[in-house]
C-alpha cells in the first residue's frame, strides 16, 4: 500500500502465515517468513507479486529476521525457535540460543557475530551498514544493543523487554515497541521517547447492531439452584433461564469484554472478568440485571482462569505471569497466596482441594510444567511432581485422595509443545486397594439396625472429607493411566458416585477429533471408557450444579445425561 494510502495489493495467496520481516535496499523486494516449508523459513517476493522465492535452500534451518545488508550483499538471519516463535520465553540459556549471524548468497561466505550463550536476534541495519539488535545479556530483558566497532555495545538497560526494532534508513532513530506501546531512540542523543499516536476513525456503525449468540459461547456457569444460568458471548454478559428460552443481557462496561462468568452462592449474584485499560480485572453484578457493575480489582495485569471452591465462599484465580490469588467472595477480599512462573498465557486453572486446605496449580520449572500444592492455613507450597517433563490441567478427586492431570511420560514438552498427552491419577498418599475376600466376608455379616429418624439424619448428612495426606515416598512410581494410549486426551474432571469415580475429558483417539469421553473406575472391575454421545465438538467446561452436569459444546450449552 502507498504510505499516503491508496489501493491495497495482495501479493501472496495461500493458507500459511506470513510476517514481513525487511526491505531489499532498491525497495523492490520484500523479504518475508512463511510456514508454508519446514514450519517457517525466510522468502522474497517483488512488489508486483509472483512466485515467492524460498531465501536459502538447506543451508540452514527455520531461518527468519531476515536483514539484508545494503553494500555487502550479506543477509543477516536467525535459525532457531528461541527467536521465532519462542521469542517470547526469556531466560533461555543454551545451544539453542539464536546469534547474530549472515551469509552471503553470491560469496557463500558464512559470519557469525555473537557467541553469547543467551538471545542475540532481530537484526536491523541502516544504510551505512551499522547493525542494530536485540541481546538479553546485560540485565536478562530484551535490549537495544549495537557493534562499536567488532564490541557487542548496550544501548538501552530497560527493566522491560523491547520487541522487534527497526532502524530508519539514514540511521538516526530506532523505533520498537516496549509495553504495548512504540518507543523512539534517537541514535546521537541515546535518548528514547514514547510516541504518542493520534488515530482518526470513522464510526461506520452509528447505531448498535444485533448479533446471534446461537454456537458463540465462550464461557458458562449454571446457578446452585439449577434454575438459570450465565454465560459470556461476543464479550457481552447474559442470563438465562436452562433451556435458553428467557435471555437477558445485562449492562457491562461498553469498552469492556467479558470472558469468565461464576455464580455465587446467594444464587442472585455473579462474579465476572472484563478488560479496563486492556487487562481482564474482576467484576460483581446483581444477575437479575436491576442493578451496576462492581469493580473489584484494578490491576495492569490480566485475572483469569477462575475456580470456587463448594459453598462458592472463596475463589483461586492467577493474575498477570506470577501470582495465585484468591478472592474472598463474601467481602471480595483478595490474597496473593504464591509467586511462582507460571506464564501469562495457556495456564492451567488452579482448584481448591475438596476440604479447602490446599490449592492446585501449575508453574513452570527449567520450560516444563510442574503441579505445586500450596498449603491455605501454613502458607507453604511444594512442587509435587517435580519430574522435568509436563504435567498440566490438575484436577482433585472429590474424596481429595488423587489428583488426575494430563501428561506425556516419554516426552518433554520443551520445545514443540505437550504432545500425545494422556491422563493420570496419582494418588497423594498410599491407598491400599480392597481386597476381594473381605468383600466376600461382609456378605454374611448381620444387617445393622437402625432407626428411621437416625437413616433419615445419616443420609442428609455431609460426608466428612478428611484432610488431604501427601506422602513423597515413592510417589511418582504410584501414578497410573487412565486415557487410552493412542490419541490426544487432556483436561479431566472428576466426579464419584458411591464406589464408583467417573472421569471425563476431550479426547481425539478414535475419530481423529476431540468428541467427550468418560472413563468409570470401580473396585474389582476393569476401567471402561465410552464417549459421550452429543458432545461432538467439546471444551474442557464442565459445569455441576443440582446434582446435573452441563458441558460447552461447539459454542453451545448441552446437558449431561
Amino acid at each position: 500500500m502507498p504510505l499516503e494510502g491508496g489501493t491495497i495489493r495482495q501479493l501472496t495467496f495461500h493458507d500459511t502465515g506470513d510476517l514481513v520481516e525487511s526491505w531489499s535496499w532498491d525497495s523492490q523486494q520484500i523479504y518475508f517468513n512463511s510456514s508454508a516449508y519446514n514450519n517457517g523459513t525466510t522468502y522474497k517476493i517483488g512488489l508486483n507479486g509472483g512466485t515467492p522465492k524460498r531465501i536459502f535452500k538447506h543451508f540452514f534451518n527455520r531461518t527468519h529476521n531476515v536483514a539484508e545488508h545494503p553494500s555487502s550483499g550479506e543477509l543477516f538471519f536467525n535459525d532457531t525457535r528461541e527467536s521465532d516463535n519462542q521469542a517470547q520465553r526469556k531466560g533461555y540459556k543454551g545451544e539453542y540460543n539464536p546469534d547474530i549471524q549472515s551469509y552471503n548468497l553470491k560469496t557463500q561466505v558464512y559470519k557469525r557475530y555473537t557467541e553469547y550463550n543467551g538471545k542475540d536476534f532481530w537484526a536491523t541495519i541502516d544504510r551505512s551498514g551499522r547493525i542494530f539488535f536485540v541481546s538479553d545479556e546485560a540485565n536478562g530483558e530484551y535490549n537495544l544493543y549495537t557493534f562499536d566497532g567488532n564490541k557487542k555495545t548496550a544501548l538501552t538497560n530497560f527493566k522491560e523487554s523491547i520487541k522487534r526494532p527497526q532502524v530508519s534508513a539514514n540511521g538516526e532513530k530506532v523505533v520498537f515497541e516496549k509495553d504495548y506501546q512504540l518507543f523512539l531512540y534517537d541514535v546521537a542523543s541515546k535518548k528514547t521517547q514514547a510516541l504518542t499516536l493520534n488515530m482518526n476513525r470513522n464510526f461506520t456503525l452509528p447505531k448498535a447492531q444485533d448479533f446471534n449468540v446461537k454456537g458463540n459461547i465462550v464461557e458458562f456457569d449454571v446457578a446452585p439452584d439449577g434454575k438459570k444460568m450465565a454465560f459470556s458471548s461476543r464479550g457481552q454478559l447474559f442470563v438465562s433461564d436452562l433451556e435458553g428460552k428467557f435471555v437477558k443481557q445485562l449492562d457491562t462496561r461498553i469498552d469492556g469484554r467479558v470472558l469468565e462468568v461464576k455464580w455465587l452462592a446467594d444464587n442472585k449474584t455473579l462474579i465476572f472478568n472484563q478488560t479496563v485499560n486492556g487487562y481482564q480485572n474482576w467484576f460483581s453484578i446483581a444477575a437479575d440485571g436491576k442493578g451496576t457493575e462492581k469493580q473489584l480489582t484494578n490491576e495492569l495485569q490480566n485475572n483469569r482462569d477462575i475456580s470456587l471452591n463448594k459453598d462458592r465462599t472463596m475463589g483461586v484465580y492467577l493474575s498477570g505471569r506470577s501470582e495465585v490469588k484468591t478472592i474472598d467472595l463474601k467481602t471480595f477480599a483478595i490474597k496473593t497466596i504464591a509467586k511462582e512462573e507460571i506464564w501469562a498465557f495457556q495456564n492451567s486453572k488452579p482448584y481448591f482441594s475438596p476440604n479447602d486446605e490446599y490449592v492446585a496449580f501449575v508453574a513452570h520449572r527449567n520450560f516444563e510444567s510442574d503441579i505445586f500444592l500450596h498449603h491455605l492455613a501454613k502458607n507453604e507450597t511444594i512442587n509435587l511432581t517435580n519430574t522435568g517433563i509436563t504435567e498440566e490441567t490438575p484436577y482433585w478427586s472429590p474424596d481429595g485422595k488423587y489428583l488426575y492431570f494430563a501428561s506425556n511420560r516419554t516426552k518433554p514438552a520443551y520445545p514443540f509443545g505437550l504432545e500425545k498427552e494422556r491422563i493420570y491419577r496419582l494418588p497423594l498418599s498410599k491407598i491400599e486397594a480392597p481386597f476381594k475376600s473381605d468383600k466376600f466376608n461382609d456378605l454374611f455379616k448381620p444387617a445393622e439396625k437402625k432407626a428411621d429418624d437416625k437413616i433419615k439424619a445419616d443420609s442428609t448428612k455431609p460426608k466428612k472429607i478428611e484432610p488431604i495426606v501427601v506422602d513423597f515416598d515413592g510417589l511418582m512410581e504410584r501414578m497410573e493411566a487412565i486415557s487410552p494410549s493412542y490419541g490426544v486426551a487432556e483436561s479431566p474432571i472428576v466426579f464419584q458416585k458411591d464406589t464408583k469415580t467417573f472421569v471425563i475429558y476431550p479426547s481425539d483417539h478414535i475419530e481423529n477429533k476431540n468428541n467427550l469421553y468418560k472413563t468409570t473406575i470401580e473396585p474389582f472391575t476393569p476401567n471402561k471408557t465410552e464417549k459421550i454421545e452429543g458432545a461432538d465438538s467439546p471444551s474442557a467446561s464442565i459445569v455441576q450444579a443440582d446434582g446435573k452436569y452441563y458441558v460447552l459444546n461447539a459454542g453451545g450449552i448441552c446437558k449431561l445425561n
